[in-house]
């Protein structure tokens, strides 16, 4: 139910209020220390209405961070692949853009990373409703404890509480076009926020 009301209400937003809000969002990760100290960026590539993420893609290609995208392939597990330029994203499967390389993220690439997630709706404590799939879900399971988990929202997004269960990843940080949320007793390993 939390779901379908929170899609609904992100689908009911005016390309114009998308627009403006994720310029806003973006302009924050920006100057969001965790993002500017990262050395690697795990990027989603949006769907319907959620955050775009162009500004912060094309700011990591220019400041030469090592940058990955999911890829879901064949239907098998998803995996994070690396992306050198934009030319190499191309629609897949759901018609999302997916890296079209093969170079699969490793534990070296895994420090000082930072991870931008989308989702439906999230909680001050950290706990996040993803797209439903879970498919995006398996890519970040590999990922150890190490890696920045960052939110991108718009602030109608926060919700008092999100049903979570123990194993679900929880996001260090949700970043709206009005706040930074600091998601508590899981402080950023990557410094602290602007």
């Amino acid at each position: 139910m939390l779901r379908a009301q929170a899609l609904l209400r992100r689908d009911s937003l005016t390309a114009s209020e998308i627009t403006l809000w994720s310029r806003l969002i973006q302009e924050r990760v920006l100057r969001f220390s965790p993002y500017l100290f990262s050395r690697t960026v795990a990027l989603y590539s949006p769907i319907g209405n959620e955050v775009a993420t162009e500004a912060i893609r094309d700011h990591a290609l220019k400041a030469r961070k090592k940058l990955f995208y999911p890829k879901l392939g064949n239907g098998e597990d998803p995996a994070l692949i690396q992306v050198e330029s934009v030319e190499e994203l191309k629609p897949g499967h759901y018609g999302i853009l997916e890296p079209t390389g093969e170079k699969v993220m490793t534990r070296e690439d895994e420090e000082q990373l930072v991870v931008f997630v989308p989702g439906v709706a999230f909680d001050p404590q950290g706990n996040r409703l993803g797209r439903g799939k879970g498919w995006y879900d398996r890519a970040l399971e590999r990922l150890g404890e190490g890696p920045t988990f960052v939110a991108l929202a718009c602030e109608f997004q926060i919700v008092e509480q999100v049903p979570a269960e123990r194993w679900d990843r929880k996001v260090h940080h949700i970043i709206t076009e009005r706040r930074i949320i600091d998601c508590g007793d899981l402080a950023s390993p990557a410094g602290s926020i602007p």
